[in-house]
C-alpha cells in the first residue's frame, strides 16, 4: 500500500509502499524480495532518515511482544513504544534507563538513533543497556551483542537502520520507587553562568537540561534556566506511586497558521517563561512525564510549526570547543531567526558505536520555523561552526545536511561502510537520508 510519509519536522514527504511485519519470518520474507528497504517506527525522526521514495518501507509496530521482566532485564520487539514499555514496566517498579524527549519511539527506532537523555553525561546513550538484539541483514538472522558480532552490533547503534532490521531487543532496565522526580530549578542571566555551573555540580544530578533563550543578546546572551533532578525515593513523597504517565490531555487539531511562531511571539513567549520561573528552587516534588517528556502532553504538537514545518537542529562540540556554543546562539540572535525550543545538556564519553551522536562535551538542540528567507544562510554557517569545532550533527534530526560533510562530522564512517558493505553487499537497506548523505557500502 503506497503511503506519503514525512517527517516529524514536516518538510521532507515522499512516496513509499508500506508493510506490516509481524514476525521475523515476514521480515526475511521481505527482504529476501531484493526491494530497497528501511524500517520505521512511529516517525518521529525529524528528518528523512524513515522513508524511502519509491522504496518500501516496513512498519515495526507489528512487532510487539513484551516479555516478562527478570532481575530488571526485559525482551521487547522492536515495534513497542517507550511510552507502552512504561506502562508495563513503571507499575512493577523499573524505567528505562536512557530516555528521550518523547515516550512516543520505538524501541528499534531508539536503536537506530542510539537515543540519549537528560543523564547522558553520567550513564550514557541508549547503547549502553542494550544486552543483545535480533537482526535481519539481507544475508542473515542473528543475534548480535557487544560480545556476540559486536562489530556489527556497534555499528548498528545509530546508524539509522542501515545494517538491518531489528526485530526484538534485550534491555537493562532501572530500579525506582516511585513515579515522581526531585527536580531543583535555577535561572541565569547568561550563557557562561549555567554552562559554568552545569560544569561544576552536573556530576550531583543523574539528569540535567537547561533552556536557552536564543532570542537575547548583549550581557544577558543565552540566559537560560537549569532544569535537574533525581528519582524520588518511597520515603521522598507522602504517597508513593508507580503510575505509569497518562495520555496526551491537549492535542493540537489542525496545523496553526505559519505567522503564529515567528521572532516577535518567540521573543515574548521568551520573555514570559523566563520571568515566571524562580531564580532558585529545591525539592520541588514532579511527576516523572511531565519532567521527561513534557511535550507528550500536547498531542500532534509539530503542528504548531504550521504548514512549511520546521528544522531541528542539534549538534554536539567536544568540551574544549565550548565556545562553539556561544558562537551559535550570538548568531541566533544577531539573525533573528527565532528558535522557538533551545535545549543544552552536557554529554560523558561516547560509545564505540561509529555513528553514534554523543560525544563528550556540549549538546545543544534548536527547532527553527521555516520561513524565514535567512534560514538556508543560517543553517549554512551553522554546519561550518560546527565542523570547525570538530563537532557533528544528530542524523536522527537531520534533513538537509550536505554529503561532503559527514565523513569530517563523522570520522569513523569509512569503518561503519565497510560492516555496512559485508552484512548488505548490494545496497538494499538504504532510505532518503542514506540516499542523500551517500550512506552506501561497498
Amino acid at each position: 500500500m503506497s503511503e506519503v510519509l514525512v517527517g516529524w519536522g514536516g518538510r521532507t514527504p515522499s512516496v513509499s509502499t508500506v508493510r506490516v511485519p509481524r514476525s521475523e519470518e515476514d521480515v526475511a520474507r521481505e527482504l529476501s524480495t531484493g526491494e530497497a528497504m528501511i524500517a520505521r517506527g512511529l516517525g518521529r525522526s525529524y528528518g528523512d532518515a524513515a522513508q524511502l521514495s519509491g522504496g518500501v518501507v516496513l512498519a515495526n509496530r507489528g512487532l510487539s511482544h513484551i516479555g516478562p521482566i527478570v532481575d530488571g532485564v526485559v525482551t521487547v520487539g522492536a515495534g513497542v513504544s517507550l511510552d507502552e514499555l512504561l506502562a508495563i514496566a513503571l507499575p512493577q517498579g523499573w524505567f528505562v534507563p536512557v530516555t528521550p524527549g518523547t515516550r512516543q519511539v520505538t524501541i528499534g527506532g531508539a536503536v537506530a538513533a542510539d537515543v540519549h537523555g537528560k543523564n547522558h553525561h553520567l550513564d550514557g546513550s541508549f547503547a549502553n543497556y542494550v544486552r543483545s538484539m535480533r537482526l535481519i541483514t539481507p544475508e542473515a538472522t542473528l543475534l548480535v551483542s557487544p560480545h556476540e558480532e559486536p562489530e556489527l552490533f556497534w555499528a548498528t547503534m545509530g546508524a539509522m537502520g542501515l545494517t538491518g532490521v531489528v526485530t526484538s531487543v534485550e534491555l537493562n532496565l532501572s530500579r525506582v520507587e516511585t513515579n515522581q522526580m526531585i527536580v531543583d530549578t535555577d535561572r541565569f542571566d547568561d550563557l557562561a553562568s549555567v554552562m559554568n555551573e552545569m560544569r561544576l555540580r552536573d556530576v550531583n544530578y543523574q539528569y540535567s537540561v537547561a533552556w536557552v533563550d536564543c532570542m537575547s543578546a548583549g550581557k544577558t546572551m543565552g540566559r537560560s534556566i537549569l532544569t535537574r533532578a533525581r528519582h524520588a525515593s518511597a520515603n521522598d513523597v507522602k504517597h508513593p506511586r508507580l503510575d505509569p504517565p497518562g495520555p496526551a490531555r491537549l492535542s493540537i487539531p489542525v496545523r496553526a497558521p505559519s505567522f503564529v511562531l515567528n521572532a516577535w511571539s518567540v521573543r515574548v513567549f521568551n520573555e514570559l517563561w523566563y520571568r515566571r520561573t524562580p531564580r532558585h528552587e529545591e525539592g520541588s516534588i514532579v511527576p516523572l512525564g511531565t519532567f521527561f517528556h513534557p511535550l507528550d502532553g500536547v498531542r500532534d504538537w509539530n503542528l504548531l510549526y504550521g504548514r512549511r514545518g520546521f528544522v531541528q537542529y542539534q549538534f554536539c562540540v567536544p568540551e574544549e570547543n565550548a565556545d562553539a556554543i556561544s558562537e551559535v546562539i550570538e548568531l541566533l540572535a544577531r539573525s533573528k531567526v527565532a528558535s522557538f525550543l533551545a535545549v543544552l545538556k552536557r554529554f560523558g564519553p561516547g560509545n564505540r558505536a561509529p555513528l553514534s551522536f554523543p560525544l563528550a562535551g556540549w549538546t545543544l538542540a534548536l527547532d527553527l520555523p521555516v520561513g524565514s528567507a535567512k534560514l538556508p544562510d543560517l543553517l549554512d554557517e551553522l554546519d561550518r561552526i560546527v565542523i570547525t569545532a570538530n563537532g557533528r550533527v544528530y542524523l536522527a534530526k537531520d534533513s538537509r545536511l550536505r554529503p561532503e560533510y559527514v565523513s569530517l562530522m563523522y570520522p569513523r564512517l569509512e569503518e561503519f561502510l565497510r560492516v555496512k558493505s559485508r552484512v548488505d553487499p548490494h545496497g538494499q537497506l538504504t532510505s532518503d537520508l542514506a540516499r542523500r548523505l551517500q550512506l552506501v557500502g561497498g
